[in-house]
């Protein structure tokens, strides 16, 4: 794995109103490696995470702690809870409509927000 330095987590977000390219899946790799647990959709336009929360509390208070991170950020990524407990965060940078070095930074702070996940069953894969 390449060096970042400084790490992801300790930076910040750069406003973004658009007018810049956004990054080619050759530039996303490299970052990607370094938000463990995120995917990179197919056009290379946007990273993803899942995870079960042991209840809906736990997924509640977890968007929270998000909320609260993008705002301080000013990076909004976009939250799912289905299943009442099946969270997925989806980042991207809006005015762009694909990835910017924001995404992975905001992916890497979201990953040091505490969380506590439901175990899944083998045959929930």
């Amino acid at each position: 794995m390449s060096v970042i330095d400084p790490p992801l987590d300790q930076r910040r977000c750069v406003p973004c109103e658009g007018g810049v390219p956004r990054l080619s899946l050759a530039e996303c790799q490299p970052l990607l490696k370094h938000v463990s647990g995120w995917v990179l959709n197919d056009q290379a336009t946007m990273i993803s995470r899942s995870w079960l929360a042991r209840d809906f509390m736990e997924a509640i208070g977890f968007f929270d702690n998000i909320a609260k991170l993008a705002e301080e950020e000013g990076h909004h990524p976009d939250l799912h809870l289905t299943g009442y407990r099946d969270v997925r965060v989806d980042i991207f940078t809006h005015a762009i409509g694909g990835l910017s070095e924001n995404d992975f930074i905001l992916a890497a702070k979201v990953n040091a927000i505490p969380f506590r996940e439901k175990r899944r069953k083998a045959a929930d894969g």
